[in-house]
């Protein structure tokens, strides 16, 4: 159980997001282009529909600053959503880092993508020395309480989540199409599609009715594939009009001809 040596720091004495940046000298960037394209994806699609935009925080690849007791500890997850806050810092700035202390408002999901050297540390089996800061698994479990926690592996598509019941993440078991987040009204599950030219398993939201959310970018597509239906069936209905005009054409010529031919102007 991790526990923090008292006493909590007042709050006007503890550091802020300014104080606090993700832009840390000698930190390893991402390892590979995955941590790029997934955490995109996932912010792109993640739209809890009760709540405005300006009312939902994500992040990818950002310091996530837990403990005023020890304001320098901080994890940086693959990606994480906080429901209820400002979408800008104190509704006017890009956020430098998520300094828990000064939102008042831990994150509501995690997500965690497994690398190799990773695993034991995202899943709670690093063991850490007393003074050593703990690893992610207690931090999200024991400190901030995140009520969502997801673990992807890309080289397995292993999809693990869990839910904090009472004091402890449980598993949650995913259903044919992932796990609903009844809170947010929102579902995580893996999507076999292409994104960004790459065909492969990926985490992507859905909504109540199953439906993967779609990006901007699908968005427009889907937008202009249906106003190019429309316009082919406003040519198709044109082009049956113009028929149906020549076909009584054709019949009135019919009709004049008989009448003509007997004897009837």
């Amino acid at each position: 159980m991790y526990q923090s040596s008292p006493p909590l720091p007042p709050r006007q004495v503890l550091p802020t997001m300014y104080d606090l940046p993700s832009e840390v000298p000698g930190e390893p960037g991402l390892p590979d282009e995955f941590h790029l394209l997934q955490p995109e994806l996932l912010r792109l699609t993640f739209r809890p529909p009760a709540y405005v935009t300006d009312e939902v925080f994500t992040a990818s690849d950002l310091n996530l600053y837990y403990d005023p007791r020890h304001p320098q500890w901080y994890k940086r997850p693959d990606w994480f959503g906080v429901l209820g806050v400002p979408r800008l810092y104190e509704g006017q700035d890009l956020r430098l880092s998520y300094v828990t202390w000064q939102e008042g408002t831990p994150p509501f999901v995690v997500v965690e993508l497994l690398s190799p050297g990773t695993e034991k540390e995202d899943l709670g089996r690093s063991l850490r020395e007393a003074s050593q800061p703990p690893n992610k698994w207690t931090v999200y479990e024991q400190v901030l309480r995140v009520p969502y926690y997801f673990v992807f592996n890309r080289y397995t598509n292993q999809f693990q989540a869990f839910g904090l019941m009472i004091t402890e993440y449980q598993p949650l078991e995913p259903d044919q199409r992932g796990v609903w987040l009844k809170e947010a009204e929102l579902g995580l599950g893996l999507w076999q599609g292409r994104y960004q030219g790459v065909e492969r398993q990926w985490l992507r939201w859905y909504d109540e009715g199953g439906n993967w959310l779609l990006t901007p970018t699908e968005q427009e597509q889907q937008r202009a594939e249906q106003e190019r239906q429309r316009a082919e069936q406003e040519r198709q209905r044109a082009e049956q009009e113009r028929q149906r005009a020549e076909a009584a054409e054709q019949e009135n010529v019919r009709l004049r001809e008989r009448l003509r031919q007997a004897g009837l102007d």
